[in-house]
């Protein structure tokens, strides 16, 4: 039971993503309706079986004034596909600030990526054109949506409709 199941607001925008047991209590509870189902698996009790959520929407609408990521490490790491932006490897990862901090490099979604500790070590004091070490990808910050969609690591066709992308995109 380590599906998760996306959580829509009454509005149909997705909120956040949370374990099967959780949705299927908030739908038991009547706090929730469920929106899709799994076509392959149920859950059964003794006496009934139940739809497996896929989807589900509140009852009631949930103010939620900020929809963004939180500036991780392990969400960096996601962004990134744990793999260093300078060499490609998956070993060893650690948070390089791309305009160094000694230079005033901040803290921030578009200033650090994951690099290997040979490549972070390597790059030391230098900004990646001073190194020599062009990045794989440019650092950016990802929206809520754009995180739920490609990064969570979840791909349930079933969500397509409401995080709004193609399955290829995902892929």
């Amino acid at each position: 039971m380590s599906q998760k199941v996306l959580i829509l607001n009454q509005d149909y925008s997705a909120l956040a993503v949370c374990s099967m047991p959780k949705a299927f209590l908030l739908v038991y509870m009547n706090k929730a309706e469920l929106v899709a189902a799994s076509t392959t698996e149920k859950l059964h009790s003794i006496t009934q079986t139940f739809p497996f959520p896929s989807v589900i929407r509140l009852n009631r609408y949930v103010y939620f004034p900020y929809k963004g990521v939180v500036l991780t490490r392990q969400n960096i790491f996601r962004r990134d596909n744990n793999c260093c932006q300078y060499c490609g490897s998956r070993d060893h990862l650690t948070l390089d600030h791309v305009l160094p901090k000694s230079r005033q490099g901040r803290t921030s979604w578009d200033n650090l990526t994951t690099a290997c500790k040979y490549c972070n070590s390597k790059k030391g004091d230098m900004t990646p054109e001073e190194a020599g070490m062009p990045l794989k990808q440019k650092p950016f910050r990802p929206s809520f949506i754009m995180f739920l969609r490609n990064f969570s690591g979840i791909l349930d066709s079933q969500w397509l409709p409401f995080v709004g992308a193609k399955m290829e995109q995902i892929v």
